[in-house]
């Protein structure tokens, strides 16, 4: 599933490249908004809250999750797309831009003023311009469940996914089954916020420090791998009982404890 940072230039892009712009072909291709037509209207802008695409358009908003296989892509318009069309979702063109969202697993248009009805359950961003650390650290250290399991947990933090959470609790040093509760959840927040903040202008996403492929993670996907640090096999293993929430999470036996 995307992590925060992807969605967040996700939202750059298409804000850059339709804000300000009036609408010239608009297709949702869902049962329940395919008829809705916001031809003529003004792009107001494109945010993200989380994991959430926020496309504002005159009154409006196009809210899309991109899930696992979810993306946005940018034409010129007339210019072929590379996927084909049965995966196509949703359509906002302009005069200069076409938006084309593929395999997005939401898509609602609802008006801008109850965009709380979707995402006002979420908690602080650290991407966003009012992040409130103390609040998302209240939640988290309040959460009686594994730490991976409340970090993951969009309720307490929005915008980190697997390989956040695996990442880092392993640069904390954190067993991923230690109870919230009892992890100095400020420091790890603080780190989350700067290395997230840190990914999110960078092309291809790196904890390592290292960009170059491969090299990119410390224990995310390594299950089997020595750690790069001591050596020891990084193990995999799940958290949580919910099978649509992310749970198969890799740490080091060794550095976390």
């Amino acid at each position: 599933m995307p992590e925060g940072d992807t969605v967040f230039r996700t939202a750059r892009r298409l804000h850059e490249a339709l804000a300000g712009h009036t609408v010239t072909r608009f297709d949702l291709r869902v049962p329940r908004f395919a008829t809705a037509d916001l031809t003529g209207r003004t792009v107001r802008g494109c945010v993200a809250r989380g994991k959430h695409l926020l496309l504002r358009i005159g009154d409006d908003t196009l809210h899309s999750h991109l899930r696992m296989e979810g993306a946005w892509h940018l034409y010129a318009p007339g210019q072929k797309w590379r996927h084909p069309a049965f995966r196509v979702r949703a359509i906002v063109g302009t005069a200069r831009r076409e938006a084309v969202g593929v395999d997005l697993a939401e898509v609602e248009l609802i008006a801008t003023r109850d965009e709380d009805q979707l995402v006002g359950y979420l908690g602080p961003d650290p991407l966003d311009a009012q992040w409130d650390a103390a609040e998302a650290a209240r939640r988290l250290g309040a959460d009686e469940r594994s730490i991976h399991v409340a970090l993951l947990d969009q309720r307490n933090v929005a915008g980190f996914g697997n390989e956040y959470a695996a990442e880092l609790l392993f640069l904390r040093g954190i067993l991923p089954t230690t109870p919230a509760r009892v992890v100095d959840v400020d420091a790890l927040l603080a780190l989350g916020c700067r290395v997230i903040r840190a990914n999110r202008d960078r092309p291809d996403r790196t904890f390592t420090g290292v960009a170059r492929r491969g090299e990119t993670d410390w224990v995310y996907g390594r299950a089997g791998r020595p750690c790069r640090r001591c050596g020891t096999l990084i193990r995999r293993g799940e958290q949580g009982a919910d099978p649509t929430r992310e749970r198969v999470t890799f740490w080091c036996p060794n550095c976390q404890r």
